[in-house]
């Protein structure tokens, strides 16, 4: 296994001869493009058709019990299965700056795809995939640019699936209690946006 991860390691590892442009477009995506996690959970929280917000809502608390379970996860992994990243045993090329940690599971990894996998189940099947889609284009860009194994990125995909899982038997022990509970504590917190109009009640 470890034979296989090396070698797809170095047959998707940006060399010294790789276009600037691709190492540019590689950067942002394996840097910034983890973004659309936070923008969704609270765009999706605060804004939409009042038909709706409470669906999206339910999506929201799921999903982040979900990040939970699967940040825990994976720090769990991360102590019982220590691995170096390739940069630190002087294999390929390392475009990404990265301190010298363990390299399994990937957080990025983990997040997008709990993210994407909790949209394929909780929303709709082409919000997942377009999600899914993102979370292949940050697993590649994490490798080629040299700071990740691809299989610390099917780690990541793993643990994300188990997250899930895990979040919807907690949803249905304590789902129900749980959402009035924080929709009342966000009123509570954001009275006065609410009152202005700004964002939804």
């Amino acid at each position: 296994m470890e034979e296989l991860n090396r070698g797809l390691f170095l047959a998707i590892n940006a060399s010294g001869d790789s276009a600037a442009w691709l190492i540019a477009l590689a950067t942002f995506i394996a840097r910034d493009l983890i973004a659309i996690v936070p923008l969704l959970i609270v765009g999706l929280w605060l804004w939409g058709p009042r038909s709706r917000l409470h669906s999206q809502r339910v999506l929201v608390v799921k999903t982040a019990v979900a990040l939970l379970y699967a940040l825990a996860f994976s720090w769990c992994l991360a102590q019982l299965f220590p691995h170096p990243r390739p940069f630190a045993i002087g294999l390929g090329h390392q475009f990404l700056e990265h301190a010298p940690d363990d390299s399994y599971p990937s957080d990025h990894g983990t997040v997008i795809f709990t993210f994407a996998i909790a949209f394929i189940c909780w929303h709709r099947v082409w919000s997942g995939i377009l999600l899914l889609v993102c979370g292949a284009a940050i697993a590649w860009s994490r490798v080629y640019l040299g700071i990740h194994w691809p299989l610390d990125m099917l780690g990541g995909l793993l643990v994300g699936m188990l997250a899930c899982l895990f979040a919807q038997i907690f949803w249905l022990l304590f789902g129900q209690r749980l959402l009035p509970r924080l929709s009342a504590l966000y009123r509570l917190l954001f009275a006065v946006p609410i009152g202005k109009g700004w964002v939804r009640d």
